[in-house]
């Protein structure tokens, strides 16, 4: 009996961490809303918005050649796990003034699932 109980305990801190560090496929999956305006993977280009390859660790504002609007310039954030959950739940809240016109990510999952699936688009 004791067994089990230890043996589900386990299995259920798994599943919490995993979920905790998100779903890369799932991720994948939500990205598509952001892919509108978005790229990542080989040949990105900026578009609307900045590519993301290798956006998790950095500087909020820096990608080269992209237009930043002056409130994203000067945020001084820097684009790590806490700082993206925040954002992705309500980008204008974070920066305002920025030009992203996205309402956010009302799923905490989601957001973590986005998270994992940025984490694996190395900048190149």
């Amino acid at each position: 009996m004791k067994l089990v109980a230890i043996t589900g305990l386990a299995a259920l801190a798994v599943m919490s961490r995993a979920a905790a560090d998100g779903d890369v496929s799932a991720g994948a999956t939500v990205f598509a809303q952001c892919a509108a305006c978005h790229a990542v993977g080989a040949n990105a280009q900026n578009s609307v918005g900045p590519v993301l390859n290798g956006v998790v660790g950095r500087a909020a504002g820096t990608y080269p050649s992209y237009r930043y609007s002056a409130a994203m310039k000067r945020s001084g954030l820097t684009w790590d796990e806490a700082t993206l959950k925040q954002y992705l739940k309500g980008p204008e809240q974070l920066v305002p003034g920025s030009k992203m016109m996205f309402p956010g990510l009302a799923s905490d999952a989601d957001v973590a699932n986005v998270i994992a699936y940025l984490k694996q688009q190395r900048a190149e």
